[in-house]
């Protein structure tokens, strides 16, 4: 049943469709965009139309940005530091600049490895990163502890071969701040296999 004139309903329903927002969560966002149109609705627009022209995917590691290669390629001091960081999608490169994790240079797979899904490594930029590979001295996986990011970074490591860079994977353990009590057996588990000396 619509509220509301189409163009309302088509709004909510492109909304809806957003991470993190259903029905309900985009119809509070239309109306709040509604009853703020010259501060918020105007400007959202603009800003929209301004980057369906200007965003686009770095044709060297995969981030996107408004310029390719990306502001990241384009930084000669992130080469210096010979570290490649692979990254399952954007919103991990995101999540590690944010961390300050210090002068790196990236490459974005697009996804894992998921024969259920039908993602095999043809959907991936798996070749375009052995391709990179030689350039670095070691090639961090920084892919999510699910079974298709540990299947994905066990092709990658079996396909970069014995000639390649040192490859090592993130820590998986006990967050900064947890408490024994409220996590889960693996990551407990993992976090006793991976213990270092104090």
């Amino acid at each position: 049943m619509a509220f509301a004139g189409p163009e309302i309903e088509q709004l909510i329903q492109l909304l809806s469709r957003l991470p993190g927002l259903g029905p309900r969560s985009a119809r509070r966002a239309v109306l709040h965009l509604i009853k703020k149109k010259d501060q918020l609705m105007i400007p959202l627009s603009t800003a929209l139309d301004r980057a369906v022209i200007a965003v686009r995917s770095c044709e060297i590691c995969g981030n996107v940005d408004t310029q390719s290669p990306c502001a990241i390629c384009a930084d000669p001091r992130r080469a210096e530091t010979g570290m490649l960081i692979v990254v399952e999608d954007v919103a991990d490169l995101w999540a590690l600049e944010r961390a300050g994790i210090g002068a790196v240079r990236y490459h974005v797979l697009g996804g894992v490895l998921s024969p259920l899904d039908g993602v095999g490594p043809d959907d991936l930029s798996i070749e375009a990163l052995l391709a990179r590979a030689p350039q670095y001295r070691e090639i961090v996986l920084a892919v999510n502890a699910t079974v298709e990011g540990q299947t994905t970074a066990h092709y990658i490591t079996d396909r970069l071969g014995p000639g390649a860079p040192k490859v090592t994977r993130l820590a998986h353990g006990v967050p900064v701040g947890g408490e024994l009590d409220y996590l889960d057996e693996g990551t407990l588990s993992q976090a006793l296999k991976a213990r270092t000396q104090i």
